[in-house]
């Protein structure tokens, strides 16, 4: 059969991408992320492709087909798209072509696929991504179960030209909703764009979006991640805050939601690690900050007071030793029924009776448990 090519011509067109409508306002101009979906024209043309492809790694399949693009193969004419894959690093899409002379299905790279071809596939996709429209989605992945056989469907990262997936976008634009539907589909929580390495996180961050930052950290996001210019998200909102007005009426709602944004990714990076003891303090009512050490070890660190647990800040403030117990040795009732317990304690040689509350309750649950295993027998 004689090879129907797309018109080489045509298919070098890039259209210039419209931005979507993010409030300009808004913005500071330090932060500008073109949140873009490409303009895809309609044109009839048929595709060329050389059968059979299925089994390789898409990438491997791409070389193939441009070593081989001059030879004289079998081509068919293109039925429809019935799945996608991004190449690796978010560089350019595959398709999986079903063909109409009945040839097993394989993959194609793009660039060698009609644009309306594509159109047709990806123009729902990115429509609903643009207007957050979480039904819409659902339905798309969905209709994936059909081609499942045939290791196709709708890869869930798929990119656009600037490497950004359906995730970055709806982070951008604040749709919790979509957000959740996306992360349970099994998007890339930390897929970085081709255009500064941002993360749907950096969107979040960035277009001031606090309920979408809580919710791709719940979801298991990294916060540490960093941009091309060396940034994690905490950094980009808190050089953000710092260049928003203060005192402007028409700013104080950004700058509320930038330091609820600060607020949910502090919380994301500190909330696992352990406080061995407080070392310093500086600052006063909430910018109080503390020099902490670390329990595994991490060098010494300035942590804001709301971050760490409250009775190490209650005990440092009330000029007390903060010391490691290795277990309960005894316990004794005072007259007013308050119970105190003999602590035996790491770094001291005598043990202690100390206060209920200054006892870890597991240790006192663990004397307790010992104390009755001794009554029964």
């Amino acid at each position: 059969m004689e090879a129907l090519l797309v018109n080489p011509s045509l298919s070098r067109l890039k259209p210039s991408p419209t931005p979507l409508s993010l409030s300009q306002s808004t913005k500071p101009t330090t932060f500008l992320l073109p949140l873009r979906l490409p303009y895809v024209p309609r044109f009839q043309f048929t595709v060329s492709a050389i059968d059979n492809q299925k089994k390789l790694p898409f990438n491997e399949t791409a070389k193939i087909l441009e070593e081989e693009e001059e030879e004289e193969e079998s081509y068919g004419e293109v039925n429809k798209i019935i799945g996608s894959r991004a190449m690796d690093g978010g560089t350019g899409m595959g398709y999986l072509i079903e063909w109409k002379d009945g040839h097993t299905p394989s993959w194609v790279p793009s660039a060698n696929i009609a644009k309306d071809v594509v159109a047709e596939y990806e123009t729902p996709w990115w429509t609903a991504t643009k207007k957050t429209d979480e039904s819409a989605l659902r339905q798309l992945l969905a209709a994936n179960s059909e081609f499942e056989e045939l290791n196709g469907g709708r890869d869930i990262d798929a990119v656009d030209e600037y490497g950004r997936t359906a995730l970055l976008f709806v982070a951008g634009l604040g749709s919790e909703g979509c957000v959740r539907l996306l992360a349970g589909a099994g998007a890339s929580l930390d897929h970085r764009d081709n255009s500064g390495g941002l993360t749907a996180l950096h969107m979040a961050a960035g277009y001031v979006k606090p309920g979408v930052a809580r919710a791709l950290v719940e979801l298991g996001a990294d916060p540490e991640v960093e941009d091309d210019r060396g940034r994690t998200p905490l950094d980009l909102a808190r050089e953000i805050l710092q260049v928003t007005p203060k005192g402007n009426p028409m700013q104080f709602a950004r700058r509320l939601g930038l330091e609820n944004v600060i607020k949910v990714l502090e919380e994301a990076i500190y909330e696992y690690a352990e406080v061995e003891e407080i070392l310093e303090k500086r600052g006063k009512g909430e910018k109080v900050e503390y020099l902490v050490r670390w329990k595994d070890g991490e060098d010494n660190e300035w942590v804001r007071g709301r971050l760490i647990g409250e009775d190490l800040v209650r005990d440092f403030e009330a000029g007390l030793e903060y010391a490691v117990a290795e277990g309960v040795m005894g316990m004794r009732e005072e007259e007013d029924g308050k119970r105190e317990y003999l602590v035996k304690w790491m770094d001291m040689e005598e043990p202690t009776w100390e206060p209920e509350e200054n006892v870890d309750p597991v240790l006192i649950n663990d004397f307790l448990q010992s104390q009755a295993k001794e009554l029964t027998m």
